[in-house]
């Protein structure tokens, strides 16, 4: 896993918004059309665009067009590299260093 400073901030930038955590909770239960979260958001159009580009460079969201629209859910490789990056960086050298002798 990459621990480059410039993609760790892509990642953590999309879960320091309120918004954003609102739309990866409603994405929790499973792909919804931009239309859907526009609705249920009640933002506009420019709006959900923002957050959702923060979201899809970040790994955590993945998109499909579909017509006009473009549906999103929640990257299940993207989630799972947000997991792993939140435990590498937390985990202190002396711990990392120490696992890496009982391999």
């Amino acid at each position: 896993m990459e621990l480059s400073p410039e993609k760790n901030a892509k990642v953590f930038k999309a879960f320091c918004d309120e918004k954003r955590l609102m739309i990866l909770e409603l994405l929790r239960s499973g792909e919804k059309c931009a239309c859907v979260l526009i609705d249920q958001m009640e933002i506009g159009q420019s709006a959900l665009s923002y957050h959702m580009k923060i979201l899809c460079d970040s790994g955590i969201v993945e998109s499909r067009q579909e017509g006009k629209w473009t549906h999103y859910k929640i990257s299940e490789q993207g989630s799972q590299e947000a997991l792993l990056l939140l435990k590498a960086i937390t985990t202190p050298d002396s711990a990392a260093e120490d696992n890496g002798r009982s391999n």
